[in-house]
């Protein structure tokens, strides 16, 4: 597992290696990690050092989707959580890099914490020297929260990466704070509405479906 960590950690440094894993994989268990109660407490302020307006803050909702709808726009790095009268959270997000980008409406179909990892397939394909599975924890590219979007390989995830975020960095999964997930973790339930806006800067493709592994049904 040290080995693993380790060529997984040069691997996100790189910016080569980042999710698009299987949507099957179990949470962690709630034990761990230890400070996630101060993590759940640290979830109310930012301080990562981001762009003011990648600082997650209430503003005037741009979206006119309906109240806990949340909205993610890829081309300006933002999504939205809209609260009704008007309003929304907005968080500063990382996005799929160019060719992984992609738009659509989903559903929350799942939520995890401290997820493990499942590389799917086709991501071992490109780099085979990514672990075939790791458990959920702070060296998990997942972070501390995963929300599973529809049938779909993508889900809305943590990062400890703070400086990827306002970056095209992924392979289609968005990327908050581990701050910011577990917040928006704590306000969205199973069939929220995701709307992904397009991004005309990038070409888009329709969410792919997940090819579900039979051991994880």
């Amino acid at each position: 597992m040290n080995f693993q960590t380790s060529a997984l950690k040069c691997l996100l440094l790189a910016g080569a290696a980042q999710c698009i894993g299987s949507a099957d994989a179990a949470p962690m268990s709630s034990s761990f990690p230890s400070n996630a109660a101060a993590l759940s407490q640290a979830a109310t302020g930012i301080d990562a050092g981001l762009a003011p307006d990648l600082q997650r803050q209430v503003v005037n909702d741009p979206t006119n989707a309906g109240a806990n709808t949340v909205v993610i726009d890829t081309a300006h790095t933002y999504l939205y959580y809209v609260l009704g009268d008007g309003k929304a959270i907005r968080y500063g997000i990382g996005v799929g890099r160019e060719g992984f980008t992609w738009s659509g409406t989903e559903a929350v179909t799942r939520k995890a914490a401290w997820p493990d990892w499942t590389p799917p397939q086709e991501m071992i394909a490109r780099q085979p020297y990514l672990p075939r599975w790791m458990a959920g924890g702070e060296g998990n590219p997942l972070g501390a929260r995963a929300i599973y979007l529809g049938n779909t390989m993508y889900r809305i995830h943590g990062t400890n990466m703070p400086e990827t975020i306002g970056h095209d960095v992924s392979s289609g999964c968005i990327r908050l704070l581990n701050e910011d997930v577990i917040d928006l973790y704590n306000r969205v339930n199973i069939g929220t509405k995701i709307v992904v806006l397009p991004n005309l800067n990038h070409i888009a493709t329709i969410a792919t479906p997940v090819r579900r592994l039979a051991a994880h049904d």
